[in-house]
């Protein structure tokens, strides 16, 4: 039997827009976030051909809006949602929800040929308990990293040997420092428990691709405080230090 090949797509990413990503194989697929509302999730998986209704699980980082305002969206098909404790206590869904955990590890659908593992890993955000997650498939591992101020030691050890990372690159240290946001929330986003730099994300991209065709995607910028080419020149100048070109030794999108 001819196994399908994973199936990636950032379907949106950004504050205002809300963040969701779909991972499949064929026979499972996956959700990491419902930031849009129900009716946009629904139309970003309809537009790339993805059937809503054969979703089988969605993973919530963390409880703010942009993250899980289209939770409803598995209310409408029936998928359960799987996050942390604390996630679940915010979104009121410990009754409901599927609790993960620190580095436990659990497959969707180990039955079938092409499963799905999972592994929640804590990351550094002003939420209730916020997450990570690394996904395993048949042929693919993917590491899901959106907002965090702080790049650990386990972070990285869980995203070593990954195919794609999709991780966020909120802003640049200059135009946040000169921008309009008022001292309070440029603490807010700078600060160990705010967002990522470019500058953190290179240098972590820079520990972690080998330059074997790793797919990099770059998320969930400011609209203010960054520009697609500020964050692509860092991860390039990151990755050219340890004499790896794009298109020649990884792909790079910047969404």
């Amino acid at each position: 039997m001819s196994l399908n090949k994973t199936i990636v797509k950032v379907l949106s990413t950004g504050s205002k827009e809300g963040s969701v990503v779909y991972i499949g194989t064929g026979e499972s697929s996956i959700l990491i976030d419902a930031g849009p509302a129900k009716k946009n999730i629904k139309k970003f998986m309809l537009d790339n051909n993805f059937n809503p209704a054969k979703v089988d699980a969605i993973l919530i980082s963390h409880e703010h809006k942009d993250h899980c305002g289209g939770i409803a969206f598995a209310d409408d098909y029936k998928i359960p949602v799987y996050a942390s404790e604390g996630t679940l206590k915010e979104l009121k869904r410990s009754e409901t929800g599927k609790i993960v955990k620190h580095l436990k590890t659990f497959i969707l659908d180990g039955l079938r040929q092409t499963f799905i593992s999972v592994t929640p890993v804590n990351v550094m955000h002003d939420a209730a308990e916020p997450l990570m997650y690394v996904i395993q498939t048949h042929d693919t591992k993917i590491s899901v990293m959106m907002d965090t101020g702080t790049i650990t030691k386990d972070m990285l050890s869980a995203m070593a040997m990954s195919d794609v990372y999709i991780l966020e690159a909120n802003y640049d240290e200059d135009m946040l420092a000169n921008g309009d946001y008022h001292d309070g929330l440029k603490y807010r986003v700078s600060s160990d428990t705010g967002h990522l730099s470019n500058a953190q994300t290179a240098e972590a991209l820079n520990s972690l691709v080998r330059g074997i065709g790793e797919h990099i995607i770059i998320t969930h910028m400011s609209a203010k405080n960054n520009t697609p080419e500020l964050a692509e020149q860092a991860i390039k100048l990151a990755l050219f230090d340890k004499g790896l070109v794009k298109n020649k030794h990884y792909k790079l999108e910047v969404l």
